[in-house]
Protein backbone atom coordinates (compact mmCIF):
# COMPACT_ATOMS: atom_id res chain seq x y z
CA UNK A 1 0.00 0.00 0.00
CA UNK A 2 1.33 3.32 -0.95
CA UNK A 3 1.65 6.35 1.32
CA UNK A 4 -0.69 9.30 0.82
CA UNK A 5 1.23 12.42 -0.41
CA UNK A 6 1.12 14.50 2.51
CA UNK A 7 3.75 17.32 3.22
CA UNK A 8 6.40 16.99 5.55
CA UNK A 9 6.96 18.87 8.68
CA UNK A 10 10.94 19.25 9.34
CA UNK A 11 12.07 20.73 12.64
CA UNK A 12 16.09 19.42 12.07
CA UNK A 13 18.61 19.27 9.71
CA UNK A 14 15.99 19.23 6.78
CA UNK A 15 14.76 23.08 7.91
CA UNK A 16 15.78 25.94 5.67
CA UNK A 17 19.96 26.99 6.16
CA UNK A 18 20.00 23.22 7.87
CA UNK A 19 22.65 20.87 5.94
CA UNK A 20 20.12 18.00 4.96
CA UNK A 21 17.82 20.84 3.60
CA UNK A 22 19.81 21.84 0.24
CA UNK A 23 20.86 17.60 0.02
CA UNK A 24 17.29 16.32 0.11
CA UNK A 25 14.92 19.30 -0.70
CA UNK A 26 16.31 22.00 -2.79
CA UNK A 27 14.51 22.12 -6.19
CA UNK A 28 12.06 19.57 -4.86
CA UNK A 29 9.55 21.09 -3.16
CA UNK A 30 6.01 23.12 -3.97
CA UNK A 31 6.20 24.96 -0.62
CA UNK A 32 8.21 25.63 2.63
CA UNK A 33 6.18 27.25 5.29
CA UNK A 34 6.67 28.19 9.33
CA UNK A 35 4.83 25.62 11.04
CA UNK A 36 4.35 24.25 14.95
CA UNK A 37 3.24 20.79 15.81
CA UNK A 38 1.65 20.89 19.31
CA UNK A 39 1.96 17.68 21.72
CA UNK A 40 5.58 17.15 20.68
CA UNK A 41 8.65 18.14 22.65
CA UNK A 42 12.29 18.54 21.06
CA UNK A 43 15.16 17.00 22.50
CA UNK A 44 18.92 17.23 21.21
CA UNK A 45 20.52 14.47 19.37
CA UNK A 46 24.24 13.57 18.40
CA UNK A 47 23.60 16.55 15.12
CA UNK A 48 20.07 16.03 14.86
CA UNK A 49 16.97 16.59 17.30
CA UNK A 50 14.35 14.19 17.73
CA UNK A 51 10.53 14.97 18.57
CA UNK A 52 8.70 12.87 21.24
CA UNK A 53 5.07 12.87 22.11
CA UNK A 54 4.51 15.24 24.79
CA UNK A 55 1.21 17.03 25.65
CA UNK A 56 1.26 20.79 26.09
CA UNK A 57 4.50 20.78 24.41
CA UNK A 58 5.25 22.35 20.80
CA UNK A 59 8.00 21.98 18.41
CA UNK A 60 8.62 24.38 15.72
CA UNK A 61 9.49 23.81 11.96
CA UNK A 62 8.53 23.84 8.67
CA UNK A 63 5.95 22.51 6.36
CA UNK A 64 7.32 21.07 3.08
CA UNK A 65 5.18 20.01 -0.03
CA UNK A 66 7.03 18.28 -2.07
CA UNK A 67 6.27 18.35 -6.15
CA UNK A 68 3.98 15.84 -6.86
CA UNK A 69 6.49 14.03 -9.38
CA UNK A 70 9.22 13.29 -6.60
CA UNK A 71 7.28 12.93 -3.33
CA UNK A 72 7.15 9.06 -4.02
CA UNK A 73 11.05 8.91 -4.20
CA UNK A 74 11.58 11.93 -1.66
CA UNK A 75 9.35 9.83 1.09
CA UNK A 76 11.51 6.93 0.08
CA UNK A 77 15.22 9.06 0.85
CA UNK A 78 13.21 10.47 3.41
CA UNK A 79 12.95 7.31 5.23
CA UNK A 80 16.30 6.02 5.12
CA UNK A 81 17.70 9.67 6.06
CA UNK A 82 15.61 9.51 9.07
CA UNK A 83 16.45 5.20 9.36
CA UNK A 84 13.07 4.47 9.39
CA UNK A 85 11.53 0.94 7.85
CA UNK A 86 8.13 0.36 8.56
CA UNK A 87 7.68 -2.03 11.95
CA UNK A 88 11.65 -2.59 12.42
CA UNK A 89 12.04 -2.44 16.17
CA UNK A 90 15.54 -0.81 15.32
CA UNK A 91 14.17 2.08 13.83
CA UNK A 92 15.49 5.58 15.16
CA UNK A 93 12.61 7.29 13.95
CA UNK A 94 8.65 6.49 13.43
CA UNK A 95 6.92 7.98 10.35
CA UNK A 96 3.38 9.28 11.61
CA UNK A 97 0.86 11.62 10.23
CA UNK A 98 0.15 14.02 13.03
CA UNK A 99 -1.36 17.61 12.63
CA UNK A 100 0.05 20.65 12.49
CA UNK A 101 -0.18 24.27 12.57
CA UNK A 102 0.55 26.66 9.88
CA UNK A 103 1.93 29.77 11.46
CA UNK A 104 0.66 32.17 8.63
CA UNK A 105 -2.96 31.74 8.98
CA UNK A 106 -2.88 29.18 11.73
CA UNK A 107 -5.16 26.54 9.47
CA UNK A 108 -4.05 22.80 10.53
CA UNK A 109 -2.34 20.48 8.10
CA UNK A 110 -2.05 16.46 8.23
CA UNK A 111 1.30 15.81 7.69
CA UNK A 112 4.20 12.97 7.94
CA UNK A 113 6.35 13.80 10.71
CA UNK A 114 9.42 11.57 11.81
CA UNK A 115 8.99 11.36 15.52
CA UNK A 116 11.64 9.67 17.64
CA UNK A 117 10.48 5.74 18.18
CA UNK A 118 9.65 4.17 21.33
CA UNK A 119 12.96 3.00 22.98
CA UNK A 120 14.81 6.24 21.77
CA UNK A 121 11.71 7.89 23.35
CA UNK A 122 12.64 6.34 26.70
CA UNK A 123 15.66 7.08 27.01
CA UNK A 124 15.72 10.30 25.95
CA UNK A 125 13.30 11.23 28.66
CA UNK A 126 15.23 9.51 31.32
CA UNK A 127 18.47 11.37 30.37
CA UNK A 128 18.03 13.25 27.18
CA UNK A 129 18.74 17.38 26.84
CA UNK A 130 15.36 18.96 26.29
CA UNK A 131 15.67 21.81 23.65
CA UNK A 132 13.91 24.75 25.67
CA UNK A 133 10.59 26.63 23.06
CA UNK A 134 11.18 23.83 20.79
CA UNK A 135 12.77 25.54 18.02
CA UNK A 136 15.91 23.30 17.10
CA UNK A 137 17.61 26.29 14.91
CA UNK A 138 17.93 28.56 18.19
CA UNK A 139 19.23 25.94 20.54
CA UNK A 140 22.79 27.35 20.33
Amino acid sequence: MTPPPLPFFVYGTLRPGEPNHDLFLRGRTHSEERARLHGAALYDGPGYPYAVDAPGAVTVGELVTARPEVHPQLLRELDRLEEYAPGDPHNLYERVEREVTRDTDGTAVRAWVYLAAPAVTARLRAHGKLIEGGDWTVRR
